[in-house]
């Protein structure tokens, strides 16, 4: 009975924002974690796999917890439809079963909870201070819906093989930070999302008023690049100019829908609109993939992502 006192005690500090109490949690829980991965998915990577990305899960959902007394049961279920998915090889981001994941009514959405949080501030900071290659794959896999190795693996030109690596090394540093109790306050950084939100509206707003050009110009390294993973194509800014009045001319438009940001790595996620007499004009969706340096972006990666399944990933 103590103990789940005290994981009551926990959860309801982890859902107040603090990583030292997540991340006691989750050393507490870890072995029976484990325990179910490789019960379902054996001994090898695909286990360890599960366990980190339970933990990436909890960073992301912990508000979603209604009984704190059971939470280890909570993260057993996360583990087990985490390998469960992986079996089926379906939708790679990991969610538990939903019954865990369904809040009292008037109860603030997982989003709505993490950005109330102060675990938000230490989710973005841990994320910051990956390298750019790991931090690119953490995007895409848990905040875009772009999320299998083999978009991921697209989107970034590298094998699904360096994506798992990748991906491992950084939920190594995020649970190794829980682990170790990180509390040092964060500045907030709810000020930089709004502003990339800001910024991508009014990109996206001059774009449609075929200002693109202007934006382009303004905004990007006279010798950045686009690349089209699809088609193997690369090109320069008067490339990316073109196709944007191309499709503009088309009467296809486009919708800001999601911006995830970290460093100098930007995701925009945008819904597609095509012109009523040709409705398959444009595949529905695009992600923006964009590399900045010194604030100027250097290289944009436009794909088309397969229409996700469950529910969007949080916005960090």
């Amino acid at each position: 009975m103590q103990h789940a006192e005290d994981d009551t005690d926990l959860v309801r500090l982890a859902q107040a924002g603090d990583a030292a109490a997540l991340g006691a949690l989750l050393a507490r829980h870890e072995a029976g974690m484990k325990a179910v991965a490789l019960s379902l998915l054996g001994y090898g990577p695909e286990a360890e796999d599960a366990v980190q990305d339970a933990m990436v899960v909890a960073l992301q959902r912990i508000g979603d917890v209604r009984d704190p007394a059971a939470v280890g049961p909570w993260l057993r279920a996360v583990v087990r439809n985490t390998c469960r998915m992986a079996l089926r090889a379906t939708r790679p981001v990991p969610v538990a079963e939903p019954e865990w994941f369904t809040p009292p009514a008037g109860a603030p959405t997982p989003e709505e909870a993490l950005e109330g949080s102060a675990l938000r501030d230490w989710v973005r900071h841990a994320v910051d201070a990956l390298s750019e290659p790991d931090r690119m794959v953490t995007l895409l896999r848990y905040f875009s819906d772009a999320s299998s190795y083999e978009q991921i693996a697209t989107l970034c030109g590298v094998p699904v093989g360096t994506v798992r690596s990748r991906l491992n090394h950084a939920r190594r540093r995020l649970a190794d930070g829980l682990r170790a109790a990180a509390t040092a306050a964060h500045a907030d950084t709810a000020a930089a999302a709004d502003a990339h939100w800001r910024e991508g509206r009014d990109v996206l707003a001059a774009a449609m008023r075929g200002e693109f050009d202007r934006v382009v110009r303004d905004t990007w390294w006279p010798d950045a690049e686009m690349l089209v993973p699809a088609g193997g194509i690369r090109g320069d800014r008067d490339f990316a100019v073109r196709g944007m009045a191309k499709d503009l001319g088309a009467g296809v438009r486009q919708r800001l829908r999601n911006v995830v940001a970290s460093g100098n790595v930007v995701i925009w996620e945008t819904d597609l609109v095509n012109p009523p007499d040709d409705p398959e004009h444009c595949p529905p969706r695009a992600l923006w993939l964009q590399v900045l340096r010194e604030g100027r972006l250097r290289r944009l990666t436009l794909f088309h992502p397969a229409p996700p399944r469950g529910p969007h990933p949080a916005t960090v």
